[in-house]
């Protein structure tokens, strides 16, 4: 008779198949929650976009004019511009109204003054207002450096929808 022996241990080979397994299956949790959260940032820029939009309305309604941008070095001076369209936008009453609505996790200050917020994308970069009355376009726009946190590269994004570069 044949004394048989039952081998019951796992081989370094069926170990290795399923640690492989179980990194493929991570990457995709993984990318899929980067792609999620992306998302969920750009979807909460274009929602402060649109409250912003219908605000700077508000105030044009009011003053017939939107708030002015002296200085057109943009973006080296983006706390600057949002911080005067934000203190412009606070002076008209229907239009604070409607830029209290925008989740305050945006507004920020570096200087820690509550009075002279500024105004951040979910990134937490600083947001610009770019407004020229004189040029072909009367609305003014809001740009968001994107992800990357820098201006002026693919990534940006604009309140009017086109591409930033």
């Amino acid at each position: 008779m044949a004394n048989r022996q039952n081998n019951r241990a796992v081989t370094l080979i069926e170990m290795l198949v399923v640690l492989g397994i179980i990194l493929v299956l991570a990457g995709i949790v993984v990318t899929a929650t980067l792609r999620v959260d992306t998302r969920s940032k750009e979807n909460a820029l274009d929602n402060a976009f649109a409250l912003l939009g219908t605000s700077l309305r508000e105030y044009f309604e009011v003053k017939d004019q939107f708030p002015e941008q002296p200085e057109r070095n943009a973006p080296a001076n983006a706390v600057a511009h949002i911080e005067l369209m934000v203190r412009e936008l606070r002076s008209v009453p229907d239009s604070r109204h409607v830029l209290d609505q925008i989740n305050h996790a945006l507004f920020k200050s570096e200087a820690g003054d509550p009075d002279v917020p500024e105004l951040r994308d979910p990134w937490g970069t600083v947001l610009d207002y770019v407004y020229d009355p004189n040029g072909g376009d009367s609305f003014p726009e809001l740009i968001s450096a994107g992800r990357d946190k820098q201006f002026g590269t693919g990534d940006d994004i604009d309140s009017k929808g086109r591409p930033q570069n």
